[in-house]
């Protein structure tokens, strides 16, 4: 009854099936793998904003980086802003997913170090090659407060660092990268840069640009605001497991038509005239 899923189209739809079932439970367990990060990320987060700030130079080093436990933590720096040597970042948004540039500003500490501060974000200018208007922070020696971030990669971001970009713009935001940089165009403040670098939150840019980059909102969650992944691991594993289901429904529905075809095929044969016989002579 069933010897058809001998035939070469059985052969291969069964293979297929064969090839989609445990392809589309990785698929779902690589979802839950992202789930269960983005729900450890929160609690980094959570517990990071909920900290009271402490000094930036007490959780990054010059030539260190910043520890996974310690992104988005709040942090103070008493210096002054270099704004001789500030940078662009290209193709940033702001809230209203708006183009544009993240300003970062180096922000010399009183021991001399330099800590990179991104200031926030400001419209694309008409020229994408000269270096735009930004609204200057304020001068003399201040205390800023902002959240610690971790370097910028290509690996971690999928920005990928263009060469050959006009003068004091980047594309990402890498302490190492930008103090080369800065060494390079005279900076003495840069010869010491702290690893990573600080999204400002106060003081507050007077009339409102640069515009702070928004604070990311706590979530404790279960599943996660916004959270695609561990529906998508769940749609994944009833894909595979409907694979199997189909499969049979298909090879059942293949049986009874071949049955059928199998039992008309006599009665039509009885059904037809019987051939005329030769005539003697």
């Amino acid at each position: 009854m069933y010897r058809f899923l001998l035939t070469r189209q059985w052969v291969i739809l069964t293979l297929m099936a064969l090839l989609l079932i445990p392809t589309m439970i990785w698929l779902g367990f690589w979802q839950l793998h992202r789930h269960d990060h983005r729900q450890a990320l929160n609690k980094v987060i959570n517990a990071s904003l909920a900290a009271k700030p402490v000094p930036a130079e007490s959780l990054t080093s010059v030539g260190g980086s910043v520890a996974h436990n310690d992104i988005y933590r709040r942090v103070t720096a008493k210096g002054h802003f270099d704004t001789a040597h500030e940078m662009v970042v290209r193709r940033r948004t702001n809230a209203d997913d708006q183009v544009g540039y993240h300003v970062l500003t180096p922000f010399v500490l009183d021991d001399g170090r330099t800590l990179l501060v991104n200031r926030g974000w400001i419209p694309s200018p008409a020229s994408q090659t000269a270096f735009p208007d930004v609204p200057a922070p304020a001068a003399g020696e201040i205390t800023v407060t902002g959240r610690l971030m971790q370097d910028e990669t290509t690996a971690a971001s999928g920005i990928k660092n263009v060469k050959g970009l006009p003068d004091r713009q980047v594309l990402l935001i890498n302490s190492e990268q930008i103090g080369a940089q800065l060494r390079d165009a005279g900076a003495a403040s840069a010869k010491q840069v702290l690893a990573g670098y600080v999204e400002l939150t106060s003081p507050a840019p007077k009339g409102g640009s640069p515009e702070l980059i928004p604070s990311p909102k706590e979530d404790a969650s279960w599943i996660g605001v916004g959270d695609i992944n561990l529906p998508y691991a769940v749609q994944w594993w009833v894909f595979a497991a409907g694979v199997p289901l189909g499969w049979a429904v298909l090879a059942r529905r293949e049986a009874r038509e071949r049955a059928k075809a199998a039992t008309e095929s006599p009665a039509a044969e009885e059904k037809s005239p019987a051939p005329a016989g030769r005539q003697s002579a």
